[in-house]
């Protein structure tokens, strides 16, 4: 037996701007611990049985983001697959699945021609998920297994704890009162599904809770990758063939698997729930009691968080004085509250939110206005990853722009010219390796050197230790698409 977790890492969480940003979403963020939203799904695993390295799926804008997290955690990826489009779940569950086919050697019924080899088991998970209990979690995972090595599809259904509208739920065929399954989890907590429900009213949320028959749904999985290929096919052969089309003409690219585009574009847009999970007989629900939350909202970090005897929970510089059930957070700056009840107050390094915690869903709305308007807060921070290190714009007018930039050991930027700025680096910590027009110069701490308009350069830190720099931009247009790139150790254009 073999388990192959497959992590979805796409998606861009808006409702938890400003610190989820388009290039920087909520996935990457450390929101609820040190390590990121994506870097605690990985650790997540450790201790589960038969567990080989994880699929990611990811934008291809966040592919270094990807990498770079799980070099972090010392832990490789078995494939990195770049979707260049977002189709939702039921089409990157299918690529993850016919890429670990493809990686045994098996075709679509799991079998080598001529031999009998099991084949993996896909377990499903969302990279922005919070799970307080792992030692539960691992649980409902090894409940799950028969049932998905006998070929049934298996969903894990979270036992609620209130009436909640905003998740579906999912009810069981001959299923006691989940009431009474706080008990441990056994084979026999392993239930049919009789119907998944969309997201309820709240009159019909409350009705559904005081069941007991009723889960939310986890949006996490477990089959077999050729079974999940099989109802894939029966219920929605075009969402299977653009995905089979996609994965014909793989481009590998350092750690990346590249899809053929216009293919995959062309593919539908559809969850595995509607293309499959509410079509097949063969859907089963394993009950998951495990402190679990999507993250949707601000209001959701709040609850999470530990609070002080006026319901108030803060993170960082934060003074409170009158204030009840508000939820702080401070990145840089200190943030102090008077006489204000219910509110979510965050801080990122460029832009504030306040809102009430009733209406923090409508955080979407603020960053449809700022995609409407063209804003940069939409898509980036003031510091900005790239995969070799960092940028943090310190100071920008109008025809000068400061900036502190980070290269880690043994990285480099593209070889490259600005046709409408020059750049003045001074060197605050480790050594620089700098080319000029063919030159190359070492430079160490309170050096510095001056890069003309149109002049091919490029930046390396050779050393052990991070590169630190202050870059002074001068001229007309400080855009970051002033760039030509003439070669790129990452592969961009």
């Amino acid at each position: 037996m073999n388990i192959i977790p497959v992590i979805m890492a796409g998606g861009s969480g808006c409702r938890l701007w400003p610190q989820s940003r388009a290039l920087n979403p909520k996935q990457f963020l450390p929101l609820v611990n040190e390590q990121s939203m994506l870097q605690n799904t990985v650790a997540r695993l450790d201790g589960l049985d038969s567990v080989s390295a994880p699929l990611v799926i990811a934008n291809e804008d966040h592919r270094f983001l990807v990498a770079e997290q799980l070099r972090q955690m010392e832990r490789k990826a078995s494939a990195i697959i770049l979707e260049p489009v977002g189709r939702n779940t039921a089409p990157a569950v299918a690529l993850a699945a016919l890429k670990a086919l493809s990686q045994k050697n098996l075709n679509h019924k799991g079998k080598i021609e001529g031999e009998d080899e099991d084949e993996p088991l896909l377990l499903v998970l969302a990279a922005d998920h919070v799970i307080q209990d792992v030692d539960a979690f691992h649980r409902a995972v090894e409940v799950a297994l028969p049932a998905a090595m006998d070929g049934k599809l298996v969903t894990f259904g979270v036992v609620p704890t209130h009436a909640e509208t905003g998740y579906g739920y999912i009810k069981a065929f001959n299923h006691r009162d989940h009431k009474a399954l706080k008990e441990k989890i056994s084979e026999e907590q392993v239930f049919a599904v009789q119907e998944f429900v969309e997201k309820p009213d709240l009159e019909t949320a409350q009705g559904y809770h005081a069941s007991g028959h009723y889960y939310w749904n986890s949006g996490m999985f477990l089959f077999k990758a050729s079974r999940y290929l099989e109802a894939l096919k029966q219920f929605r052969p075009d969402i299977l063939s653009a995905c089979e089309q996609a994965m014909a003409v793989q481009n590998p690219d350092l750690d990346f698997v590249r899809l053929d585009e216009d293919a995959f574009k062309a593919c539908p847009d559809d969850s595995i729930d509607y293309a499959v999970m509410e079509k097949t007989t063969d859907a089963v629900v394993v009950p998951l009691d495990a402190g679990w939350s999507d993250v949707g909202a601000w209001s959701s970090l709040g609850d999470l968080s530990e609070k002080d005897e006026q319901g108030n929970a803060v993170l960082g510089d934060v003074l409170l004085h009158d204030t009840r059930n508000t939820y702080v957070r401070s990145e840089r700056q200190l943030i102090a509250t008077v006489g204000v009840d219910d509110l979510v107050v965050v801080e990122s390094d460029d832009a504030i939110l306040v809102a009430h915690k009733d209406r923090v869903q409508e955080v979407k709305t603020v960053v449809e206005q700022l995609k409407a308007e063209g804003r940069p807060e939409v898509n980036l921070h003031r510091k900005v990853y790239r995969p070799w290190g960092a940028y943090d714009s310190i100071d920008v007018g109008e025809r000068f722009q400061v900036k502190h930039i980070t290269v880690k050991p043994g990285a480099r930027l593209s070889l490259q010219k600005h046709y409408h700025r020059a750049e003045h680096w001074i060197v605050v910590k480790g050594t620089a390796l700098v080319e000029v027009e063919g030159k190359e110069v070492l430079l160490t701490e309170n050096q510095s050197t001056y890069i003309p308009i149109g002049a091919v350069h490029r930046l390396e830190n050779p050393g052990k230790f991070d590169l630190e720099l202050i870059e002074v931009q001068s001229g007309g247009y400080l855009g970051e698409d002033d760039i030509v790139r003439f070669e790129d150790t990452y592969g961009r254009t």
